[in-house]
């Protein structure tokens, strides 16, 4: 949402281009992500569900994906940026994208 959102305000048609696709993307990982969890949880049982610690998401949502962070956090607008600013949205983009990677090289080693 951070790079659909930022596009409104880019004033160069290329960068505001690279933001609708990098957006694009990223809701296709997103899609793929709901599938995984759909496929591994939709024929639950309910033992099942206890066991797995999935209960408290379950008395909550059901069987309904609702993206939520590993900390708990529900996916809501304060998980991103948009400022209007140009050079601030787009090291606020790097920013979290580095964040990324360090936190994927980490996992690796």
């Amino acid at each position: 949402m951070r790079y659909l959102t930022q596009r409104y305000t880019m004033p160069y048609k290329e960068c505001k281009a690279t933001l609708t696709d990098i957006g694009t993307e990223e809701l296709a990982h997103l899609e793929m992500i709901c599938a995984i969890v759909y496929q591994l949880t939709r024929n639950m049982t309910m033992e099942q569900i206890k066991e797995s610690g999935f209960d408290t998401y379950y008395v909550d949502h059901t069987a309904a994906l609702w993206p939520t962070a590993a900390a708990g956090i529900p996916n809501n607008a304060c998980e991103y940026q948009s400022k209007g600013d140009i050079l601030t949205d787009l090291f606020e983009d790097m920013a979290a994208d580095a964040t990324i990677a360090k936190e994927q090289l980490a996992t690796k080693i």
